[in-house]
């Protein structure tokens, strides 16, 4: 992971770091250097800047080159210039930032450090100029590899951190876009039958027919309410209270219902689960099945919960559609199975295991 290019948080500590390249005009002052070694000095300024903001750009394995041509430019004015040793200092202080691990840079840095000897060694040069280039450099390498692994482990847990962030949010929408399938889906169809009934009723049983648009009415008062509470994500379900909604819109259907139905043992996260499952399986038939009868049978025994699902519809090979792929997802959330046998009829099979029940969300 090349780190310098992308570590725009800390632009102006590249800027700050500039300040050590004052020791490159220390000698022309000191020695009162004529015109033309000040222009030499200057171009030499010029030509470090480039390379020194290029290798924050460069790719792979330019920005290694980028180096390179720094330590040549280094013991080009080596000769003239004892403070051409930052130079080979700020290439030993970026090595750790522009290679993969720390392994490359430990290394790559002999190559550093062979050329500082060689332009000591080729110039004649004084002992003082091999302490630095190599010395000084040692000691801002070694530390440079350490915070060029912490900033690694920093951009790996801000990858990560982001990943998390991305993932929570798609799971989020998921959620949301399920569960206003199930909510609405159920509920519209109910809505649909008792409107059906009650326009057929209106003139023979007006009673009757007013009572169905009560039930219409408080249907949707309470969709409303769900898709609210599913939108902030506090939506709770009650099983007992799913499985009499189910029965209600099963008859009014003209699916005769026999249901058996324990909820002992069952967590409110369970609960709410099945409460849902219920709803969308009960929605399939109303919609689908063209049943006259369905059984409903929920019994949890021995650790395990065992929810059936069955009608004497068509049936059918038909490829699973939203709501079907959404309860599976929500039992194998549960760690449970879901399967679908639609030789005769329509058959769910659910099991999942039980965990410790906490308080009842009913009461």
């Amino acid at each position: 992971m090349r780190l310098l290019p992308q570590s725009r948080e800390n632009n102006w500590a590249r800027y700050i770091w500039l300040a050590y390249f004052g020791f490159f005009f220390l000698d022309p002052i000191l020695n009162h250097a004529g015109w033309k070694l000040w222009l030499a000095t200057g171009a030499g300024t010029v030509a470090f800047l480039v390379l020194y903001f290029l290798v924050y750009w460069l790719p792979r394995p330019w920005d290694l080159v980028d180096l390179g041509v720094m330590l040549l430019l280094g013991a080009s004015f080596a000769r003239w210039n004892g403070g051409a040793t930052c130079f080979f200092i700020y290439a030993a202080a970026m090595l750790p930032f522009v290679v993969e691990n720390e392994a490359q840079a430990v290394k790559l840095f002999p190559a550093i450090v062979a050329a500082a000897a060689a332009t000591w060694w080729l110039l004649h040069l004084s002992g003082w100029f091999l302490f630095y280039a190599v010395g000084i450099s040692a000691v801002v390498f070694a530390g440079n590899i350490f915070f060029a692994q912490r900033t690694r482990l920093y951009r790996d847990l801000r990858n990560a951190h982001n990943e998390i962030e991305h993932l929570a949010k798609v799971a989020e929408r998921e959620r949301i876009a399920r569960d206003l399938h199930d909510v609405l889906g159920h509920t519209l169809s109910v809505i649909i039958l008792k409107s059906e009934l009650a326009s057929k009723l209106i003139d023979r049983d007006p009673e009757r027919a007013r009572a169905e648009i009560r039930d219409v009415e408080m249907t949707s008062r309470e969709a409303l309410a769900e898709v609210r509470s599913t939108i902030r994500g506090y939506r709770q379900h009650c099983l007992e209270d799913e499985l009499q909604r189910a029965k209600a819109a099963l008859e009014t259907a003209g699916v005769r219902v026999q249901a058996e139905s324990s909820t002992a043992g069952l967590s409110p996260a369970q609960e709410s689960v099945v409460s849902l499952v219920v709803r969308e399986a009960v929605t399939n038939v109303v919609r689908h099945a063209g049943a006259r009868n369905c059984r409903l049978r929920l019994a949890p025994q021995d650790g395990t919960c065992t929810l059936e699902i069955e009608d004497d519809g068509n049936g059918g090979s038909q490829p699973e559609g939203n709501g079907l792929r959404g309860m599976r997802e929500r039992i194998e959330a549960l760690g449970g199975t879901l399967e679908r046998d639609t030789r005769l009829g329509t058959r769910l099979t659910i099991r999942f295991p039980l965990t410790e029940p906490k308080e009842n969300p009913c009461l």
